[in-house]
């Protein structure tokens, strides 16, 4: 009976260890990933980069620092990593290609962001957008634009605004 404690306090302070150390490693990642991410949101807004794009940046440095703090705690757990870092790529990699189109409209929403190429409250005709689109900027997402014509709304996708010719009529 002696021996069989002995070995439970045994693995209790080899694998307890661990565990506290995971955890440990996990909040304080956690607590070190907000501090990050609001650091860049903060860099962000005090090089006046728009709203939108700064708010994307916070939660695109939290999950990724988060991700590294998964992949140490789990280390620490004694999972094997390298095998879940090569699933983490390829599944990424799928990922990527399944949503091309979508990261079409998101390189294209950061370049109008970015290089300022029209602003809110502009009227542009966009002639690549599905046969030409013309209205009045209301808003610039990550993923589309928001137009507005004859009290109609129109969604157009950054990359179709960004794809041929655009004329800027300024506000």
């Amino acid at each position: 009976m002696q021996d069989t404690i002995n070995k439970g306090y045994e693995y209790f302070v080899q694998y307890g260890m661990n565990v506290a150390a995971a955890i440990i490693i996990f909040v304080v990642g956690q607590m070190v990933s907000k501090f990050v991410a609001e650091l860049a949101a903060k860099t962000m807004t005090s090089a006046n980069v728009s709203k939108t794009l700064t708010s994307f940046g916070r939660h695109l440095v939290f999950y990724v620092a988060m991700t590294f703090v998964c992949i140490a705690a789990l280390n620490k757990l004694g999972v094997e990593t390298t095998s879940f870092i090569a699933v983490l790529g390829a599944a990424s990699l799928a990922v990527g290609l399944a949503l091309q189109g979508s990261l079409s409209n998101f390189a294209s929403g950061v370049l109008i962001v970015l290089f300022q190429l029209f602003k809110v409250g502009d009227t542009i005709d966009a002639a690549g957008a599905s046969g030409g689109a013309k209205g009045r900027v209301d808003e610039i997402q990550i993923f589309y634009t928001v137009l507005t014509s004859d009290g109609k709304r129109i969604i157009v996708p950054n990359s179709k605004i960004t794809g041929d010719k655009i004329t800027i009529e300024p506000s």
